[in-house]
């Protein structure tokens, strides 16, 4: 099975994997032939990729069917979770938190912890997607940074928790498309603050998920928000969502700039250990997670195009890529492999989309 982005499906290819509406139905089922007028359609309503089979790709495995249930059911809930930590209610609190646990079990249970970010990464018009994929990915690097499993639930509700605070902050702020002023920006900073007094007001939220929300923007090197903490005096929960929420951010686009490539996201969150981030996590964040998704097709920096395969642990950038076509004519050919750990003067240039 191969990920397409929708532009490059091409009529009377084979659907691989069922195409779901935001509550769960299924709005177009695996096995259908694409029409012209499916693949507009899908286009219409905002679909980013698809799956197709493609029996050149059939070794190719993909997110399992559990963990998008997940993922839905935790987005149709997260409006109960926010007005159930907002009226304090205790037990209403306990069961919409549920969903949140049974999330971090899924990950738990899988026990897969070399997963690749696009994987993650939701990619609907959701509200709280950010807070969602956030949640997903802290629980992953958690995982495998050793945490027990309560720690891990205590990060996943600080992580989808993260950005509670805004909700006190003026909608003129959170979504004014202009650049803020210095007074709007100084406020925008207030949010951990108030995520952790929306927080501490519910006798269910542990220490450690206020840690998270408080923590959130605050840097190794004391350069960061509301109080400047920096090395040793940062919690782990906040330095996992901090580079969680930083990945996901600049992986998507906002009115003030475009989003950054995947290796470009991946780079910056490298390219932050010991400033902006912790130095093990960073160095967890690599051992655990992949840029490029199973089933993808790459353009490698000799031109030519092939689909990722496999991944090589502790190498995120350099997966496995089997080739299909012929560089030149686009023609179908024998396909063949190239192992980038292998091909040194190899790199992945793009995500041919």
């Amino acid at each position: 099975m191969r990920l397409e982005f929708i532009d490059r499906v091409r009529e009377n290819e084979v659907l691989g994997k069922n195409i779901l509406t935001n509550d769960g139905k299924i709005l177009l089922r695996a096995g259908v032939q694409l029409t012209s007028r499916y693949i507009e359609k899908l286009k219409e309503l905002g679909v980013f990729f698809v799956y197709i089979e493609d029996d050149r790709l059939e070794d190719v495995k993909i997110e399992d069917d559990r963990l998008l249930r997940l993922k839905q059911a935790t987005i149709s809930n997260m409006s109960n979770i926010i007005k159930n930590i907002h009226s304090c209610n205790n037990k209403d609190v306990k069961d919409s938190l549920k969903i949140i646990e049974d999330l971090v079990d899924y990950i738990i249970d899988m026990g897969d912890v070399n997963k690749s970010l696009y994987d993650i990464q939701t990619f609907d018009n959701y509200t709280f997607v950010h807070s969602l994929d956030t949640c997903i990915m802290s629980s992953f690097l958690g995982l495998s940074y050793g945490f027990s499993e309560k720690e891990l639930k205590d990060l996943a509700v600080g992580a989808i928790l993260h950005d509670i605070g805004k909700v006190k902050i003026s909608n003129k702020i959170i979504n004014k498309t202009g650049p803020l002023t210095d007074e709007e920006y100084e406020e925008i900073k207030k949010h951990p603050i108030y995520g952790g007094e929306i927080l501490s007001k519910n006798i269910r939220i542990s220490e450690n998920v206020i840690k998270a929300v408080l923590q959130h923007h605050e840097r190794v090197d004391g350069k960061g928000y509301p109080y400047n903490l920096n090395g040793e005096d940062i919690s782990k929960f906040g330095k996992i969502v901090c580079i969680c929420d930083v990945y996901d951010a600049v992986s998507n686009d906002r009115v003030y700039r475009k989003k950054f490539s995947p290796n470009e996201a991946y780079e910056l969150i490298l390219s932050g250990s010991g400033t902006a981030f912790d130095n093990s996590i960073v160095k967890s964040f690599r051992e655990t997670f992949a840029v490029y998704p199973l089933g993808c097709c790459v353009k490698l920096s000799n031109s030519i195009e092939g689909y990722v395969i496999r991944q090589n642990r502790n190498f995120p950038d350099r997966p496995v890529i089997r080739v299909l076509y012929d560089r030149e004519t686009k023609l179908p050919i024998p396909f063949y492999e190239i192992d980038l750990l292998e091909h040194t003067s190899l790199v992945i240039e793009s995500i041919v989309c």
